[in-house]
């Protein structure tokens, strides 16, 4: 729940403050707000490029379900060359001549209807890639987590560091105070020993207060994908601590105003409505399929290069019917009308070929499933596990955000409780120091109790720091599921 806290974070971040997204570059060093960092990490990240080539396929595959209601359409050439007894492809008739050969074919093919299999492939397909874009604004709301988180630990850390220096610097200057009084003989040398452990001991808190600085600093470079020899400097926003938590709502209130604006709810509903259709798709194998093709053919043929007579109009010629009946050597003749042949030409040209050996056909078909081998029974089954599977994601989504919510409600109050009791604990505990810094400079108390209120002080003092930014966080936190605007 963290991730959606901070990208409103981000974005409140910007308009706020009103920062580039460049970042600046001091003395080769990288200065950044948290909306540039963010930024970074977003350009760099490799599981939101994956996510966004998740994307892209779904995108891919949605548009190629609409064009498959689109008819097809094909052509093919052929050629080649023929030996001994073969076929002439524009006669049909055997032939035992050598012979070069071409044929030119195409076919087009368009369903009609196939119970609703490609409308409803379509449809599982937007949805698909819907959800997907979800998916794609989910991860990087997770980057954003990492990201702020780190950013975060590294402002936290250094007000750590801060502390133990102000606590050193504190015992340092005691210690000066005592070497004085030492030597001046008004307090006994155990006094300045017993300091300079005092001293030993915060520096060695502050060196532990810097690795940890160091280690933060490093994790925020690895979000960012950037080397660890980069240096990179932070720059901490201005952040008031509200004194009391004001929630217009109840958690029933915050989750149902959440369930409209978090992705992963919108995407997991999605995938329920996808599922949802994809049983459809699957339903359909049952319904017959109606399709409409058309197709054409036609041939060359080297054999039909021959000479072919042209005629014009007719001609009268005469035919023998037979012989006269006392002499049977003397043929009777007919006189019959015929074609009168004007001249020959010596050729075939191929596509004068093509023209007059052309083919069209136009078909119409319906295949009816029978029996396929329980193929579409077996789809049918596997689409709606699917559904269910997608179902109990959708349910266990929502029951994961109330939970977050009910118990970032808790803890935000639990956080408000630690913080108030933090701040008084600080301000009592500073009371208490300075009064035993005092009589300790004086003699009236030993090095045990100085020693004790200084830790004590500076456990408080760390504590109150680890509060503030837990306090603020769960505050956020709910802020965000209320949609209200976040700013610092």
């Amino acid at each position: 729940m963290r991730r959606l806290l901070f990208l409103g974070l981000i974005i409140t971040s910007h308009f706020l403050y009103g920062q580039s997204n460049t970042p600046a570059i001091d003395g080769g060093k990288m200065v950044l707000d948290l909306r540039q960092t963010v930024d970074i990490a977003l350009e760099r990240n490799l599981n939101i490029k994956r996510s966004e080539l998740t994307l892209r396929g779904a995108e891919v595959n949605l548009t190629q379900s609409k064009m498959n209601r689109l008819p097809n359409a094909n052509v093919g050439v052929g050629a080649g060359r023929n030996w001994g007894r073969s076929v002439d492809p524009t006669t049909n008739q055997f032939i035992t001549l050598p012979l070069y050969f071409a044929g030119v074919q195409g076919s087009s093919n368009i369903t009609l209807f196939n119970g609703m299999q490609l409308h409803n492939t379509v449809k599982r397909n937007e949805l698909t890639k819907n959800a997907n874009e979800f998916d794609l604004e989910k991860s990087k709301n997770d980057v954003i987590v990492t990201v702020v988180t780190s950013y975060l630990n590294v402002i936290l850390n250094q007000e750590l560091v801060e502390t133990a220096r102000l606590q050193a610097e504190s015992t340092r200057n005691q210690l000066d105070r005592t070497v004085k009084l030492v030597d001046a003989g008004s307090l006994p040398i155990t006094n300045q020993l017993d300091l300079e452990s005092q001293l030993a001991s915060n520096e060695l808190d502050l060196i532990n207060a810097e690795n940890d600085l160091a280690l933060s600093l490093l994790s925020l470079k690895q979000a960012l994908l950037l080397p660890s020899t980069t240096e990179v400097e932070l720059i901490v926003p201005e952040v008031d601590v509200p004194d009391e938590l004001n929630i217009d709502d109840d958690v029933e209130g915050i989750y149902r105003t959440a369930l409209e604006a978090m992705p992963e709810i919108k995407s997991a509903d999605l995938n329920v409505q996808s599922a949802e259709v994809g049983l459809r798709v699957a339903q359909g194998g049952i319904m017959p399929t109606l399709s409409l093709g058309a197709s054409f053919n036609t041939n060359y043929s080297e054999i039909a290069d021959r000479e072919r007579e042209i005629y014009d109009g007719t001609t009268f010629a005469e035919f023998p019917i037979g012989f006269l009946e006392n002499d049977r050597s003397q043929l009777v003749y007919t006189r019959q009308q015929v074609p009168n042949v004007v001249r020959t030409e010596p050729d075939f040209p191929v596509f004068d070929q093509f023209s007059e050996y052309l083919s069209k056909q136009i078909n119409l078909n319906l295949s009816v499933p029978i029996f396929n081998r329980f193929t579409t029974r077996s789809n049918v089954q596997r689409a709606i596990i699917t559904q269910k599977t997608a179902e109990i994601s959708a349910l266990e989504t929502r029951n994961t955000l109330r939970q977050n919510i009910e118990t970032a409600y808790n803890n935000a109050n639990a956080a408000l409780k630690s913080y108030n009791a933090s701040e008084r604990q600080v301000s009592a505990l500073e009371q208490s120091f300075k009064n035993t810094e005092n009589r300790y400079s004086l003699g009236a108390v030993n090095f045990v109790e100085y020693q004790v209120a200084s830790n004590n002080l500076f456990r408080a003092r760390s504590g109150l720091v680890r509060a503030k930014y837990t306090y603020l966080f769960r505050l956020k936190i709910l802020e965000f599921y209320q949609g209200k605007e976040l700013t610092f």
